[in-house]
């Protein structure tokens, strides 16, 4: 049975530590980063609801929170969490992921995706692990696709969105069978972004 608690990990310049309110100016300017919160399909914060969402990052059961930060400068540049933790199957998911503008389509995503899955995998002995998106964030979709994913379906009428409308989820996972292929993929893909 997994059990999951608060680490820091660090790869190819970007260091996830455990959430806190210490983080609140570095995630307000991440998100401002862009405008996030104005794209219907995230959960990114309002600059006034930046400290409530950490908060709640922090309270919510089975979920444990992430600042994505630049090693280098220690500028925080976004977060992630795992989530949906069930320990008795062997089982978590990654998300409540956002990046500022600037790292979008950088190395960042790749290089936190590898952290999270290579300690799902390889320290916490996952079975499996999800992820999921909103059916009209096609870039997350895509993103997840890249990862080595794959598709397990669509929840319909899932979530809420921000603006009151009502999602549909698109699930996806790997399972530990598939995670050396991953790890060897991601690894191959960010030293063809070094180039």
């Amino acid at each position: 049975m997994i059990q999951v608690a608060p680490v820091t990990l660090e790869f190819n310049g970007v260091r996830l530590e455990p959430l806190g309110l210490h983080h609140l100016d570095g995630l307000r300017a991440a998100a401002a980063d862009g405008e996030l919160w104005n794209l219907r399909i995230t959960s990114v914060p309002e600059p006034q609801d930046t400290e409530a969402y950490i908060r709640t990052a922090l309270e919510t059961p089975n979920r444990v929170a992430f600042a994505v930060v630049d090693a280098s400068s220690d500028t925080v540049i976004g977060t992630t969490s795992y989530h949906d933790i069930m320990p008795a199957i062997d089982r978590v998911e990654i998300g409540y992921t956002w990046y500022a503008k600037s790292r979008q389509r950088s190395h960042v995503n790749t290089s936190c995706k590898l952290l999270l899955l290579s300690h799902a995998f390889d320290t916490l002995d996952c079975a499996v692990v999800g992820l999921r998106t909103d059916n009209f964030n096609y870039a997350s979709q895509a993103a997840i696709e890249r990862l080595g994913a794959k598709k397990d379906g669509v929840l319909r009428h899932h979530a809420p969105r921000r603006d009151g409308t009502v999602r549909d989820t698109v699930m996806y996972s790997i399972v530990r069978g598939e995670w050396h292929e991953v790890k060897s993929h991601l690894h191959y893909r960010l030293a063809r972004h070094a180039e």
